[in-house]
């Protein structure tokens, strides 16, 4: 991009005409002004003369020339984007090609011969125009430049807030997880499982990020169940499953009244909905089919899967074909039936996800 120009720099005026007497004349009349007079005596050196002055900033034309005569000029001049805004002024001793001329984009007209302090006052006239509307669009630009350099740093920020909104609430599902000795990447792999169930359900982007930072939070009520519950080794008796059951309402009880974070509202609903059954028989509210929302019922397919698939303290992991025949008898009993055919479908993709995010004292 050429240097930019003050408002005060010397004017470049381009004076074209094969009368070289008529071109001297007009270098003279324009003496007094601060300008500096570049010559050419045809549209062929006009446009060379452009090509080594980018920063002229008015051409008096006249019409008729050899080689390139002046409407050839004017077409070439108005037909390019670097050359097109520069103002010209026709200055020639007939009249009858005004219409012709001004219609091909000349600026102005000027008959010979011609009063010198007219001429100086339309060259000054269209310059000061020209250097409004370069001033304005070099303005512009700058705008344009600071607009994109603001936009990409909202946008940096916006990320960095996205990035933070996630790594907080697979913290603060850690938070729960860690109570209950559950392993450190079980979070991560719903978090990343039941995103890509929900991508493959159709989803659309926004609702997989959204699922992705609220599936995090599906037991977040854990942290409000006593540790003899939610720590004994055994199987619970009936009063102590009742106890541990009401995690799914403490967790959405946690994540109540936050309309204005979708994570925060979202993971409310998966916390309070992702024990309810297919069948209508689960926990807490004994919800049935579609009356379910989807987001829970996706991560009830994934948390089943890696609760399954995951060795705990009280249990060895099963194998992936048991865990497949078990998954199956829940078909529209536990689980959405085509949310689980779509899981299985993809059940390669579901098992590298748990690879990628198995602990390190993991094997699968």
């Amino acid at each position: 991009m050429p240097e930019r120009r003050s408002m005060s720099d010397e004017v470049k005026i381009l004076t074209v005409d094969d009368d070289n007497m008529n071109v001297e004349m007009i270098a003279l009349m324009l003496s007094e002004m601060d300008c500096h007079v570049i010559k050419a005596l045809n549209g062929y050196e006009a446009l060379a003369a452009l090509e080594a002055n980018p920063d002229i900033d008015i051409i008096l034309l006249d019409l008729e020339m050899p080689v390139m005569d002046g409407y050839e000029t004017i077409k070439k001049l108005k037909q390019s984007f670097t050359w097109k805004d520069i103002p010209v002024i026709v200055v020639t001793s007939g009249t009858n090609e005004v219409t012709r001329s001004l219609g091909l984009g000349a600026n102005d007209f000027l008959a010979k011969p011609y009063n010198p302090e007219e001429l100086r006052l339309r060259v000054m006239n269209h310059v000061r125009s020209k250097k409004l509307a370069d001033f304005a669009k070099d303005m512009n630009q700058v705008l344009e430049r600071e607009v994109i350099k603001k936009t990409a740093e909202l946008k940096n920020a916006l990320n960095l807030s996205i990035e933070a909104e996630y790594e907080i609430s697979i913290r603060l599902g850690r938070a729960a997880e860690f109570r209950d000795k559950e392993t450190g990447m079980h979070i991560r792999r719903i978090s990343e499982m039941s995103k890509h169930l929900g991508a493959l359900a159709g989803f659309g982007e926004d609702k997989c990020e959204v699922l992705h930072k609220a599936s995090a939070l599906h037991d977040i009520g854990k942290i409000g169940i006593p540790d003899q519950i939610l720590l004994k080794p055994g199987k619970l008796d009936a009063d102590e499953f009742e106890m541990m059951k009401r995690h799914t309402s403490i967790g959405g009880d946690i994540l109540a009244d936050a309309s204005r974070y979708s994570s925060l509202s979202t993971g409310a609903i998966i916390a309070l909905q992702h024990h309810e059954k297919w069948d209508g028989t689960g926990y807490p509210q004994g919800l049935k089919g579609n009356n379910i929302h989807e987001f829970a019922r996706v991560v009830s397919i994934v948390d089943v899967f890696d609760a399954l698939t995951s060795e705990r303290p009280y249990k060895k992991p099963f194998s992936l074909d048991e865990t497949v025949s078990i998954m199956e008898e829940g078909r529209a009993v536990f689980f959405d039936p085509d949310l689980l055919a779509l899981f299985l479908q993809n059940l390669d993709s579901f098992v590298i996800l748990k690879e990628t995010y198995k602990d390190a004292t993991e094997v699968f």
